[in-house]
């Protein structure tokens, strides 16, 4: 399937909002609840949202749109980790966060998750960052298995509010200057 991978515009929010109500639920543990993965979805991923990240400066959000539609996005955060956990384990400074990083499942084992995460290590590299760091949680064991194929190496462990639900997230890093990864390293979800 064509695709190509661009910056997103203000144009993409609520096209943006629907693609992670179909990503973000296949990242979540089996025992999060309906409950609390819809109030995630409000609290942070809904069109009002991506309108706001979108015209945030120091966010940069790639798609992977295929000309109807848009099957992948990732979110960058171009500033210092507030989160004391992350910071006190981060080595790699100044550091993005690659905040959400999401395929829609049909395009899950097509290399689209490589091309989104390469990407957005070059957007990250542009952008200054001396690394990228991101949290997975822990039960993910798919998307931890993309990210050390990706190159990113566990450096710590932080909280994650799912809803009600405190979730425990591994902490990833990885140095731009590290290879390229490789185009079969399969699917990523954040979660």
């Amino acid at each position: 399937m064509s695709h190509t991978i661009r910056k997103a515009t203000a144009d993409d929010a609520g096209a943006l909002a629907a693609l992670a109500a179909v990503t973000f639920p296949l990242a979540c543990p089996p025992s999060s609840s309906a409950e609390d993965i819809a109030a995630h979805l409000a609290n942070t991923l809904s069109e009002q949202h991506f309108e706001r990240y979108l015209a945030d400066p120091d966010i940069t959000i790639l798609v992977l749109d295929s000309g109807d539609r848009l099957n992948g996005y990732s979110l960058l955060v171009n500033r210092p980790a507030a989160d004391p956990d992350v910071a006190s384990v981060l080595t790699l400074v100044p550091s993005v966060e690659l905040s959400k990083c999401y395929v829609h499942p049909e395009h899950h084992g097509l290399g689209a998750a490589a091309e989104l995460m390469h990407a957005s290590l070059r957007a990250a590299a542009d952008a200054g960052g001396a690394g990228v760091w991101l949290g997975v949680n822990s039960q993910n064991a798919r998307a931890i298995r993309f990210y050390e194929k990706s190159g990113f190496r566990k450096v710590g462990t932080k909280s994650f509010q799912l809803g009600t639900t405190v979730e425990h997230d591994f902490v990833l890093e990885l140095a731009l200057d590290e290879p390229p990864i490789s185009s079969d390293a399969g699917t990523m979800e954040r979660c």
